[in-house]
């Protein structure tokens, strides 16, 4: 408290007016004020998944985030000072994951009703798990300074959301199965076909054979 009143030039009066529980109540303001910003500093890409495009900036905004942020996460630190099992600082990260899976749990349904993700999928459910994978990232680069993971998580979550899109089975090219290949369809070797087979015009028996009727060598001699 000696130093928070110290750099915010307050004195312990009016600490104590804005916080009369003490220490406990001031991390709890400032881890809620840490986990607002989370979720803003998303915004405005997590308030509009309403398209792939919109998903895609919605991850480089998260990747954006942690990586000016870096190793030093402020609302952990707080959470780790207050004690996580204490039941104020759970509610701080309850809160803050509820309101981060109902972001992405709406922009599921939105592109669900567009037919661009199966209607198989539960909304809530595929939110928590993305945000679990998140998550996974973000401690990861917490322990290593790298990236990589938090970028795997969520191009993996985003990829498995498009591949689960009904226009990919549907709409999308099957092979044609009514092109010329090789059978009775198509005129390729077989015997519907003017190829090698029984069909194929045989060598041609009507050409003229050697003439046989021109003249013999004269035979009829004159005697003198």
């Amino acid at each position: 408290m000696d130093d928070i009143r110290a750099r915010t030039r307050t004195s312990k009066s009016q600490l104590f007016h804005y916080f009369p529980d003490g220490r406990e109540q001031l991390l709890l303001a400032v881890a809620r004020y840490e986990a607002d910003r989370v979720l803003a500093d998303q915004q405005p890409q997590l308030g509009h998944l309403t398209s792939w495009d919109a998903w895609l900036a919605w991850r480089d905004a998260v990747i954006a985030r942690y990586r000016e942020q870096g190793q030093q996460c402020p609302l952990s630190a707080l959470v780790t000072q207050l004690g996580r099992a204490t039941p104020g600082a759970q509610a701080v990260v309850t809160e803050l994951m509820a309101r981060w899976q109902a972001e992405i749990a709406a922009g599921v349904r939105y592109m669900q009703a567009a037919g661009e993700i199966s209607a198989d999928l539960d909304p809530a459910r595929t939110a928590a798990a993305i945000v679990a994978a998140t998550q996974g990232g973000v401690v990861m680069l917490m322990s290593t300074g790298d990236t990589s993971p938090l970028e795997a998580a969520l191009d993996l979550a985003i990829g498995y959301l498009r591949a689960s899109s009904p226009a990919l089975g549907t709409s999308s090219p099957a092979p044609h199965t009514s092109s010329p290949a090789l059978g009775t369809s198509s005129p390729a070797l077989g015997t519907s076909s003017p190829a090698l087979g029984t069909s194929s015009p045989a060598p041609h028996t009507s050409s003229p054979a050697p003439h046989t009727s021109s003249p013999a060598p004269h035979t009829r001699h004159f005697t003198k």
